[in-house]
């Protein structure tokens, strides 16, 4: 009898083990469905960017099939039901979601199903969230004892799946062909080529290029030294299983490691505490006093246009409006500013993240945000108040990455150090919106008050 696969954040065919259990569940020769729902609710909640990567992936993994890709539109409660019923599936396959709203659609669809079991295997992480427990076992809150027993627990191997692992049911095999729908096209470029072949290419290139040097380099945005695996991860067009089996014992692939770890303890975290999506983990943070009213929204434009006066935020904040990415320890510095300059609620600034990045991941996003403000788990200590110039003068020392986004500034006759122009700036970039050890004193004493 055939199966369905069902794809979500697992937008491949190599190291995919939901593949493998549909194939194991039907027999060597395993007829299955391979299919992907356009839920509007993600379509409604995702920016033009991301939106772009989804499509395009969608189309790389159809080619990949042979056009043996069933693509349908609405709720997965009612479509995954009517596709199972048309090719009278005995089971739907997924990779595990352990997303809040992940949780609750999967529920609603296993209930939807009727007798047809839908049956996860696997995850898009290294280790699924749950799975690490401290003795008593309660979650971890803290990331370093976290690691320790992450790398302890260890991960599976690679599963061996590909495209010709099943019998794939192409479209004009389903019955009624009910409510088929065209790939979408968001009308935006992206900076990099989305879908696992280009996922398989970049990882080559910076394990090749950039793996080495990257405990060194990693904070240096002036600097090629990103991986740019993020979206990809995210999309799940590539396992970080496949990733980590390149991670020698060096200290750069030891430093990347530790990232994918990252990756996985937020997920937990958001498991664990599913109100951390958008509220503060630590409830204690409820109290403290955030800035509002249109001062506040005319401070929160400048901070997303890229015109607050402070380089290294500003030139963060225009890579990202039009690339769609930003360097990781520039996201930490524009987040500190938004919050601890500006006094702004960082869901504000979560919420801009989330419509532009291409790699915008509820987890990661949420609490690097809360790790930023002070209100999360394992968060930056509330009297860490990033200075955003001398953090520019540091990660960007010649001011290469500032002058690249900010063309005001890129005339090295007219500005020879962007670090210290003081008021000697050129016309049409602005003064610093605020004063920054001002702004520090108040945010120390907001702390101050809830502790």
């Amino acid at each position: 009898m055939p199966a369905v696969l069902w794809f979500r954040r697992d937008l491949r065919l190599s190291d995919l083990p939901a593949l493998l259990a549909a194939a194991a569940g039907e027999g060597s020769d395993a007829d299955v469905l391979a299919c992907y729902v356009l839920d509007p609710r993600l379509e409604a909640s995702g920016g033009p960017r991301r939106l772009q990567y989804l499509y395009d992936a969608l189309r790389d993994l159809r080619e990949q099939l042979d056009g043996r890709l069933v693509v349908t539109r609405g709720d997965p409660v009612t479509r995954v039901p009517a596709l199972a019923a048309a090719v009278d599936a005995t089971a739907v396959h997924v990779s595990d979601d352990f997303s809040p709203f992940g949780r609750r659609r999967d529920d609603a669809v296993r209930a939807a199903l009727g007798g047809v079991d839908l049956v996860a295997t696997g995850s898009p992480y290294l280790v699924s969230p749950g799975r690490v427990a401290k003795s008593d076992g309660t979650p971890y809150k803290v990331f370093t004892p976290y690691y320790e027993a992450w790398r302890r627990h260890g991960w599976r191997a690679s599963a061996e799946s590909g495209a010709g692992s099943v019998r794939w049911i192409g479209p004009a095999e389903v019955p009624g062909r009910p409510d088929l729908a065209d790939i979408p096209d968001a009308g935006v470029e992206l900076e990099f080529p989305a879908g696992e072949r280009a996922a398989r290419r970049q990882w080559e290139k910076f394990v090749a290029d950039g793996l080495a040097g990257y405990a060194e380099d990693r904070n240096r945005p002036d600097l090629d030294a990103s991986s740019r695996m993020s979206a990809h991860l995210k999309f799940g067009t590539i396992h970080p299983r496949t990733l980590a089996a390149d991670l020698g014992r060096g200290t750069g692939p030891q430093a990347y490691l530790r990232e994918l770890a990252f990756r996985d303890f937020y997920a937990s975290v958001l498991h664990e505490w599913p109100h951390s999506a958008w509220r503060n983990w630590n409830r204690s943070f409820d109290a403290i006093e955030v800035d509002d009213g249109p001062e506040a929204r005319r401070a929160f434009q400048a901070w997303r246009d890229g015109r607050t006066g402070f380089p290294i935020v500003d030139a963060g904040m225009r890579q990202l409006r039009e690339t769609g990415f930003m360097h990781n320890r520039v996201r930490m510095i524009v987040a500190s500013f938004l919050v601890k300059d500006l006094h702004l609620p960082w869901q504000w600034g979560a919420r801009w993240f989330l419509e532009q990045l291409v790699d915008g991941d509820m987890a990661s996003n949420q609490h690097g945000w809360q790790w930023a403000a002070g209100c999360g788990t394992d968060a930056a200590p509330y009297f860490r108040v990033f200075n955003p110039t001398t953090q520019g003068a540091k990660f960007d020392p010649s001011g290469d990455y500032i002058r690249r986004w900010i063309p005001e500034l890129a005339d090295e006759a007219l500005v020879a150090d962007v670090h210290k122009m003081g008021e000697s700036r050129p016309a049409g970039y602005p003064a610093p919106m605020v004063d920054h050890a001002e702004e520090r004193a108040e945010s120390l004493r907001r702390y101050g008050a809830i502790r």
